[in-house]
């Protein structure tokens, strides 16, 4: 075919363009997939900075709860799987919780007990963010075990039961370190609560929301579904969560466009350049009564081979690279840097069409010359 045999004649040009569509395909491939694992990744470490929401009675007085820490008043435990029904979409890693302080060994301690499982609406499956107790074992806080000198394996007598140590905990350098952790029915049956619980921690999972403070929504939607609750959120943990993801998706929106101008330039120059070594050619076809149409057609075909060979070998190029240097980064999640396949498909269809467009002006420059002036130039 004539435009193979004029890709080989002026190879080096077609590989230039080539390199450009290899270049432009590649990272965007790079980006993808990088950006893909780098939300993974954000969103493991701003999950585990904690829950960052508490869901407590509405009668609570707020005064006393920010002096001790927890809530005096108690809800239904219910209340998570209303939420859950309900499919609060705002509301994940739901955890149902009950406090009570009391005075241990000369200590003054903060029992807590925490549900096996942490809820979600349903249909969504979350890695577990929390230990979860097992039934008749006790996690012990830091200062604790370091004042008492407990270890793991000991045994605990805490108002009148006794409970087998599972873990002693690091220091958190918080009143986390003066807790002791029950399964949350041992808890409850301990001081007689059943069926109750001091509050509901979870974490905001909300991406719809127009600004950094979703606690609107929060607050509007747990009123519709529990009014008797009412929804204390840690605004620092949740803007920095909502915030470092929407810098991941403007990073990328930004730079797609600047790729893709700087590739068009590439290849339209090389087009340009094309169309300038081959005038008087252009200018012999069309005057042994070649048609125009025939002669777009040579252009962008060699342009959509140029698109073709460079979206597979950028895909390939583009998918090494992020897999090779994708783990290192992301560290945490670096399980999740996978190629994907679909990006394939995309390159194979867009590239070609980008090529093309990039090329348009060139090409329609070289057609609509006369062919005597082409034929003059030398």
């Amino acid at each position: 075919m004539l435009f193979l045999r004029e890709i080989v004649y002026r190879r080096w040009n077609f590989l230039l363009g080539t390199l450009g569509m290899i270049t432009a395909v590649a990272v965007v491939v790079f980006f993808v997939i990088m950006t893909k694992a780098s939300q993974n990744e954000t969103r493991i470490l701003t999950r585990d900075m904690g829950f960052n929401l508490r869901i407590i009675p509405d009668s609570t007085n707020m005064n006393d709860f920010w002096i001790r820490g927890y809530s005096q008043r108690t809800m239904p435990q219910k209340y998570v799987n209303v939420l859950v029904d309900k499919k609060a979409i705002y509301y994940a890693h739901l955890t149902a919780t009950l406090h009570q302080r009391i005075r241990w060994e000369g200590l003054d301690v903060i029992l807590t007990g925490i549900s096996p499982d942490e809820l979600n609406p349903k249909g969504k499956k979350r890695t577990k963010m929390i230990f979860a107790v097992p039934p008749g074992k006790v996690y012990v806080g830091y200062e604790i075990a370091v004042a008492r000198k407990i270890r793991r394996g000991d045994t605990l007598s805490i108002l009148g039961k006794t409970y087998v140590v599972e873990r002693t905990l690091a220091e958190t350098g918080s009143e986390d370190d003066i807790r002791l952790y029950f399964d949350l029915n041992d808890l409850q049956h301990l001081l007689h609560k059943e069926g109750v619980i001091s509050e509901i921690m979870a974490l905001n999972c909300v991406c719809s929301a127009e600004g950094d403070d979703p606690l609107g929504d929060l607050r509007r939607q747990l009123q519709a579904d529990l009014p008797d609750a009412k929804v204390i959120m840690n605004r620092t943990i949740a803007v920095a969560r909502e915030r470092q993801r929407k810098m991941l998706d403007n990073f990328f929106a930004v730079l797609l466009p600047v790729l893709l101008i700087v590739t068009a330039l590439w290849v339209g120059t090389i087009s340009m350049i094309n169309v300038m070594q081959r005038s008087q050619e252009i200018g012999i076809l069309r005057a042994l009564g070649f048609r125009t149409g025939r002669i777009t057609a040579l252009f962008f075909a060699r342009v959509a081979g140029m698109g073709l060979l460079g979206a597979v070998l950028g895909f390939a190029l583009g998918t090494w690279l992020a897999l090779a240097y994708g783990p290192q980064v992301f560290k945490v999640t670096a399980s999740s840097v996978k190629p994907v396949y679909s990006l394939l498909g995309w390159s194979l269809l867009l590239a070609p069409l980008f090529a093309a467009i990039a090329s348009l002006i060139p090409v329609m420059l070289a057609i609509s010359r006369e062919p005597a002036v082409m034929l003059k130039e030398e």
